[in-house]
């Protein structure tokens, strides 16, 4: 097997990969920015090594020998462009320049379903991007800039873009435990979701096969937010979904995006997150199954949500960007 470097190791789906990996045999390379969070990782049969996006000395050591990268590390928040830029879009452009110099051969990026547009009709492979919030243009430029490196490179280069996914380790079920979630709107509005576990089996299909290029996957069906919500419920009644208009929740959000860095912590509820899980991002249905040649292994939130509770039982999670160590 090839060796293979995985960045954003401790976030949400990196730690899913890594675990895949491990237990497929690759003994994968997994990259650690913070020391502490690397103990989640501990019982893997991996490697872990200290790394961050923004040195290139420390990129050079996590990339010596390394064949396939697959780039999962950066800000996972819906901030300002300018927010974003040094970890999403700089950190990227050191990586990917790193691994042309190690010789890497293959490069696999965690994209985003938000470089598309607010869209009612389902999108398929030739929807045009049109990002319309910080989040999203940071991953299209980044993509567009990976894609342009990797090409200049002879890397073999793939971005899936990726639609909300969800898990026992998600932000998003981190409130579910808390037993409470105030959505910042009606929650009438589709969006396309796959379970962390066939996210991460997309994302180590596409660094063991030949794949190139960039594709949209999601699983069968979307749906809108409130029936996400009420597959939770009829498993977990204990959840309460409280409903926020959507005009006072992007006004209290941008006063907290004002706050915040004046007492120097990242807003958990930033302005972005309110226009983001507003949209309307539904996905045509077959795409895991086009991409990996096999049907999802949770094909709806009607088979993953249940699964997710099962997962939730017995740990106790910390979001990464809640985590202040």
């Amino acid at each position: 097997m090839r060796k293979i470097l995985v960045t954003g190791a401790t976030g949400f789906i990196g730690i899913e990969v890594s675990r895949q990996l491990s237990e497929l045999g690759w003994r994968p390379r997994l990259m650690v920015r913070r020391p502490l969070r690397g103990i989640m990782l501990k019982k893997l049969s991996a490697e872990i090594m200290q790394a961050d996006l923004r040195s290139a000395a420390s990129l050079q050591r996590a990339l010596s020998g390394v064949e396939v990268v697959v780039h999962l590390g950066a800000r996972a928040a819906f901030e300002s462009y300018e927010r974003l830029y040094p970890s999403i879009i700089r950190g990227s452009l050191n990586l990917i320049q790193a691994a042309a110099a190690a010789g890497v051969g293959h490069f696999i990026f965690g994209g985003s379903l938000l470089v598309y547009a607010d869209s009612r009709t389902d999108i398929d492979q030739n929807t045009p991007p049109a990002p319309q919030s910080g989040y999203g243009r940071a991953k299209l430029e980044a993509e567009d800039l990976l894609a342009e490196a990797a090409a200049e490179a002879g890397i073999r280069f793939v971005s899936l873009r990726l639609p909300h996914v969800y898990g026992a380790h998600s932000l998003l079920f981190d409130q579910v435990r808390h037993g409470r979630i105030f959505f910042p709107g009606r929650g009438d509005n589709r969006f396309a979701h796959l379970h962390v576990g066939d996210a991460a089996r997309a994302l180590i299909h596409a660094a063991a096969g030949d794949l190139e290029g960039r594709y949209v996957i999601a699983d069968d069906i979307s749906c809108t937010w409130n029936d996400y919500f009420e597959t939770v419920q009829a498993y977990y009644p204990r959840l309460r979904v409280s409903h926020v208009p959507r005009s006072l929740s992007y006004a209290v959000t941008r006063v907290l995006d004002l706050l915040y860095p004046v007492v120097g912590q990242t807003n958990p509820y930033p302005s972005g997150a309110v226009s983001s899980w507003n949209l309307n991002l539904p996905v045509v249905d077959g795409t895991f199954e086009r991409l990996i040649g096999e049907t999802p292994q949770f094909p709806s939130v009607h088979d993953g949500v249940p699964a997710v509770l099962d997962d939730a039982i017995s740990f106790y999670w910390l979001p990464s960007n809640l985590d202040r160590a």
